[in-house]
């Protein structure tokens, strides 16, 4: 039987940084983002022992291999691995947007095959399990540079505040009225700056000033305007939201900028700078930095002229994903 899991794309808003265990080992740390609805999606299907190959996986490229230390798309071999998976399949990965875009797609795929595994060998997982099981993949057996907030937005779906304190992980749901809501996703868009990276290789030099102590006022600033956004989002009047999630946003954004000097470069400075002149109350580029999506927050009847200002970028709107990572077969 063929499976296939579905699990989202996700927008961090603020908090990013304080999710690396580099720095919530000492300090208490806090993000709060959402799912959105650009998926990745996981299909699985078990073999027939008549194919001369035992395992079939299609991704960017197509990998045909007989044993599973074979396989050389690193998360594919070890979540094999980690659940002990002996029999044939054949694995196929499609997605909404591109890869190393800054939305969290390592860790949503990384989520979306656990869960399609799991659904394969008839385990009753959490999102919670789901979500620690992806960060132990990715941070403790690939070693990745990697923060702890994409896994459960993958998982959980919806617009959270994720805590991370005492080894101990708190999930908050975030409690918008309908019009907040509603004018906050009509306004929300990604911009992408047609520049691809590595996260990992991104956040290197982030990391270094983070075990160093060299951004703790950055970083402790960050965590305050969590904290601040938690307040603005659940406010009753739409407009003014809007206008101080804004402001906050475009605080966040050069604030992160000083965590490391791979986080920006000119040419993505000029189209966020475009992006403000052409209507935009603030925004920030997506995931560790260097490349990837812009994530702008445009009020919606200034979109129109938003989208016809910016004509050389593809503008993308955006959908809240209240379900996190399912399975849509099982």
């Amino acid at each position: 039987m063929l499976l296939t899991s579905r699990t989202p794309l996700r927008v961090s808003l603020f908090g990013g940084g304080t999710d690396y265990p580099e720095y919530f080992e000492r300090h208490p740390g806090a993000v709060v983002g959402m799912a959105i609805d650009k998926y990745i999606y996981v299909s699985a299907l078990k073999l027939g022992n008549l194919i001369d190959y035992h395992y079939r996986v299609s991704y960017s490229r197509l990998e045909t291999v007989r044993s599973i230390a074979e396989i050389q798309h690193p998360v594919v071999r070890s979540t094999l691995e980690y659940f002990g998976v002996t029999e044939p399949l054949d694995i196929n990965v499609m997605a909404d947007l591109p890869a190393r875009s800054g939305l969290g797609s390592s860790s949503s795929f990384t989520v979306g095959l656990i869960n399609v595994i799991a659904a394969l060998k008839k385990l009753s997982l959490t999102r919670l399990d789901l979500g620690k099981m992806a960060i132990k993949v990715e941070r403790e057996i690939l070693k990745e540079n990697v923060g702890v907030q994409d896994q459960l937005h993958a998982a959980f779906g919806g617009i959270n505040r994720f805590d991370f304190a005492d080894n101990r992980i708190r999930i908050s749901p975030i409690q918008m009225t309908s019009d907040c809501q509603a004018s906050l996703m009509a306004s929300l868009v990604l911009v992408y700056t047609g520049v691809q990276r590595s996260a990992s290789d991104t956040v290197n030099e982030q990391l270094k000033a983070t075990r160093e102590n060299k951004v703790e006022r950055e970083l402790s600033h960050l965590l305050t305007l969590t904290s601040q956004a938690v307040d603005v989002l659940e406010c009753d009047s739409s407009d003014r939201m809007l206008i101080d999630l804004g402001a906050m946003l475009h605080d966040g954004w050069e604030t992160k900028k000083k965590l490391s000097s791979k986080v920006s470069n000119p040419q993505i400075d000029e189209l966020y700078a475009a992006a403000r002149a052409a209507g935009a109350l603030g925004g920030k580029l997506c995931g560790a930095g260097g490349g990837g999506f812009l994530l702008m927050l445009v009020p919606a009847e200034r979109l129109d002229s938003f989208t016809e200002t910016l004509h050389g970028h593809s503008v993308i709107r955006l959908g809240l994903d209240t379900q996190g990572s399912v399975v849509l077969n099982a």
